[in-house]
């Protein structure tokens, strides 16, 4: 993706459940809540490493409580589950939406090969490689 490529509109919806995002290419998408927390970032979820990346259950009625510019290239948001350290960069974001479809199947097998489901909040841990999640790390 074109690191140029800005957003044109940011709109958080009124349930507070889908962040719309316009971009100047034309293209629009239409981000659910749940998608962007359990695709967060944040060293939280992504680790320090592919190895390290979690799968997190439970987020179906998660909602947005705040979309914080974070200068000129990102935004925070803040999800009622209190997670809030994951900042969404425009081509990330962008990435989110366009390869949405893709993403969300990868999710949901993930889910299943781990016994996870969509309602139940659990976290399928990480490889433990005394990174991120381990407490070695120090990011938590």
């Amino acid at each position: 993706m074109n690191e140029d490529l800005w957003p044109t509109e940011i709109r958080l919806s009124a349930d507070r459940r889908v962040l719309n995002v316009a971009f100047e290419d034309g293209s629009r998408f239409a981000l659910p809540a749940e998608y962007l927390r359990v695709s967060s970032p944040s060293a939280e979820v992504q680790g320090h490493s592919p190895l390290e990346r979690k799968v997190i259950g439970g987020k179906r009625a998660v909602a947005i409580l705040a979309v914080e510019p974070i200068g000129n290239y990102a935004v925070k948001l803040g999800f009622d589950d209190m997670h809030d350290t994951g900042i969404y960069g425009w081509g990330y974001l962008h990435t989110l939406g366009r390869d949405y479809d893709a993403r969300w199947q990868t999710y949901l097998s993930e889910l299943a090969e781990r016994g996870l489901d969509r309602e139940t909040a659990r976290t399928a841990p990480a490889k433990q490689t005394g990174g991120c999640g381990s407490g070695s790390c120090g990011c938590h």
